[in-house]
């Protein structure tokens, strides 16, 4: 057996889930509902149906969950939404925060 892992079960270590991370998208007055609907689909892989009622939450409501992901993923699809916003002119803005613990 593995030393690392005989000294794992011999010290009886609690493993817990990661942390979870929210990647939120916030309305603005300037980025079009459709670039906010190809966000959504091409970097968070929503169904075009998922990613147009997302869209209009966000519309409505100033704010909405593009999705939950491990830390470095939320940030890698964050990075990837900011890069593609600013390559089309477009203010918008994701926020990353870790989700609340049940």
């Amino acid at each position: 057996m593995n030393p690392y892992a005989q000294d794992l079960l011999e010290n009886d270590v609690k493993l817990r889930p990661p942390s979870m991370f929210e990647v939120i998208i916030h309305n603005d007055h300037v980025t079009t509902m459709d670039f906010v609907t190809e966000i959504l689909t091409q970097i968070f892989h929503k169904t075009p149906l998922d990613a147009a009622a997302l869209m209009m939450e966000v519309h409505e409501l100033g704010h909405g969950v593009a999705g939950v992901y491990v830390f470095d993923i939320a940030v890698t699809k964050k990075s990837q939404a900011d890069l593609r916003a600013s390559e089309r002119g477009f203010p918008l803005k994701l926020t990353i925060r870790e989700e609340p613990q049940v």
